[in-house]
């Protein structure tokens, strides 16, 4: 298994090294986007690297994209290394299967999530008041029960710590009415599409964070989607109201880490062999199963 921590390619200028995701300017139209292998747990980036975890979120984000692309336009240019340009070819190695070149666009300072089941943060803020984003919920709901229809849920996109759920309404004094709720529309329409496929799948998407931006004059869906780091996906034959089901994601590590005696500060501590060893099974399981074949 190939593992790919952090990048370099000096003939490009680095403009983002995010949690995961290394970001690059090509020219002034272009973006090359390279997933890492690194894994972050309560926002810290952790000392190891999992095996095969960027080529997941790759190739699922483009799997994803192209059942979706009736829907949203995206930014996608192409994933094929040998259609990059010249001073890209000499990192082929590095880029197979890990990387997309893409349209700059000016992002949306918001994710976009849509949530379907009660989980997560919104677990958390219902119990509080009964709402979450201020929408209103039935009472009495279980963690982990599924909505009576699939609600949209923005946060604001934090450089560091965790992102903050927002009211649609605050999102739309930033962004603008017309935009929010075209945006609003196109997230639960991309997670309908999604859930009835998993669905079919033998997974449940119990909630997922969209990025869009704007280039051209169009709204662009960007970024990774619907991968196991942007979504919490649930094995439909485990899934029961009132618990947390396991779940093909980062989760596992999560579990592990409250195990330890960590302040949730850098310097995080090393995962043992057997943590980053089903994490990346988790990964790729998640690939196995929702494209029906091997990475």
């Amino acid at each position: 298994m190939t593992v790919l921590r952090e990048t370099s390619f000096p003939n490009l200028s680095l403009l983002r090294r995010g949690k995961v995701r290394d970001v690059y300017a090509v020219d002034r139209e272009t973006l090359l986007i390279v997933a890492t292998d690194r894994i972050s747990a309560f926002d810290v980036v952790l000392p190891n690297a999992i095996p095969e975890k960027g080529r997941v979120l790759t190739a699922l984000t483009l799997f994803w994209l192209d059942l979706i692309q009736d829907i949203v336009p995206n930014h996608l240019i192409t994933a094929d290394v040998a259609r990059y340009p010249a001073p890209l070819t000499q990192f082929a190695r590095d880029l197979e299967g890990r990387s997309m070149l893409v349209r700059r666009a000016l992002v949306v300072p918001f994710e976009c999530v849509a949530r379907g089941y009660l989980a997560g943060s919104g677990w958390k803020e219902y119990q509080k008041t009964g709402a979450v984003c201020g929408i209103p919920l039935p009472a009495g709901l279980r963690e982990a029960e599924k909505l009576p229809r699939p609600i949209f849920t923005p946060a604001t996109k934090a450089e560091s710590g965790h992102d903050l759920n927002v009211p649609e309404v605050e999102m739309a004094r930033a962004t603008g009415a017309e935009l929010t709720a075209r945006l609003r529309q196109l997230t639960l329409a991309v997670y309908a599409r999604a859930a009835d496929y998993a669905a079919t799948r033998g997974i449940l998407i119990a909630d997922t964070k969209f990025e869009f931006g704007r280039a051209g004059g169009e709204v662009l869906l960007v970024d990774e989607v619907l991968t196991p780091d942007s979504s919490r996906f649930w094995p439909a034959s485990e899934y029961a109201p009132g618990m947390s089901p396991p779940s093909f994601d980062k989760q596992y590590v999560r579990d592990y880490l409250e195990t330890l005696a960590w302040n949730k500060q850098p310097p995080a501590p090393p995962l043992p062999p057997e943590v980053v060893r089903r994490t990346t099974e988790k990964y790729l399981e998640a690939y196995r199963l929702l494209t029906g074949k091997p990475l």
